[in-house]
């Protein structure tokens, strides 16, 4: 099976798509997308599409990039592509694996068939997979990958000898892949949630007095856990507290909220364009393609 050809993304991402390009060694070519005072959008592609083209387009709100990312699936195809990949650092609707109460909706199963009849391959990095241990069991042909190893390596180059500190039981898969490619020892906190913005987080039973903690997750989002496990951590004496995440949400005024809580440092990957940015997984990305074209 042929490389990829031609990464094919939105100018709004144009940061990622170029380190992408070149880590693939691959021509990149824009989608241009005109939004009507209705909010529909016109779309314009090249006019022919080599057979294997991939799409650079991360779903964060993914309520504003859904149709606009289908339609040019869709229309990739008219076009020649005959094998279409996507790479989605951040894949939206995630969470939502069960129905909590009758009648509610679970997106993620229906994103994930969405997605799986659209493309033949979906390349995504740490999504938030609770109750199901692999992304293919609800999207055909979905690949995860994780940054976890990345950041830790990078955590272990700013604050050599850190605690790395989980903020809950579902980031244990991250921190522990992230202390294990760093040496660095982990430990995880247990959060109960309350609400969007309301968590209970109790420490693990250890000492923190004077210990450098980075706190490592997949996503910030509300900001509501970092915040509360912080300070928890500066209540117990620890001498300092960064934060590493792979997706550098930060909804509304969440990391101002962050930072005075105490954070030193928010280091992110460039999944999602952030000036906290720090560690760039392009590399990432190409391996798991070529992986994926062989």
């Amino acid at each position: 099976m042929k490389r990829p050809e031609l990464l094919l993304a939105w100018p709004d991402e144009a940061a990622l798509a170029q380190a992408l390009a070149a880590a693939l060694n691959c021509p990149l070519a824009w989608v241009d997308s005109h939004r009507f005072p209705d909010g529909e959008s016109r779309l314009r592609l090249p006019p022919s599409l080599p057979a294997h083209t991939v799409l650079l387009r991360g779903l964060q709100r993914a309520n504003d990039r859904l149709a606009e990312l289908l339609l040019v699936a869709a229309g990739s195809r008219e076009l020649g592509a005959q094998r279409l990949s996507l790479v989605s650092p951040y894949l939206g609707y995630m969470r939502q694996d069960i129905a909590f109460t009758p009648g509610e909706v679970v997106s993620q199963r229906h994103i994930g068939s969405l997605l799986g009849t659209a493309f033949d391959a979906v390349l995504t990095v740490d999504p938030h997979l609770h109750r199901i241990q692999r992304l293919d069991e609800v999207l055909r042909g979905g690949v995860s990958l994780s940054a976890a190893p990345l950041l830790g390596q990078f955590v272990a180059t700013q604050r050599p000898g850190a605690l790395l500190l989980a903020p809950d039981g579902e980031a244990e898969q991250w921190v522990s892949a992230a202390g294990q490619a760093a040496d660095l020892e982990w430990a995880v906190c247990s959060k109960t949630r309350q609400g969007d913005r309301q968590v209970l987080i109790q420490l693990p039973p250890r000492s923190f007095a004077g210990r450098t903690v980075v706190l490592l997750d997949d996503v910030a989002s509300s900001g509501g856990t970092l915040i509360e496990a912080t300070r928890l951590l500066k209540a117990a004496g620890a001498a300092s507290v960064d934060v590493a995440v792979t997706h550098a949400l930060f909804a509304q005024d969440a990391e101002a909220r962050v930072r005075a809580a105490g954070v030193g440092q928010i280091w992110s990957t460039d999944c999602i364009a952030h000036p906290s940015n720090a560690v760039s997984i392009a590399p990432l990305l190409a391996q798991g393609l070529y992986i994926q074209s062989r």
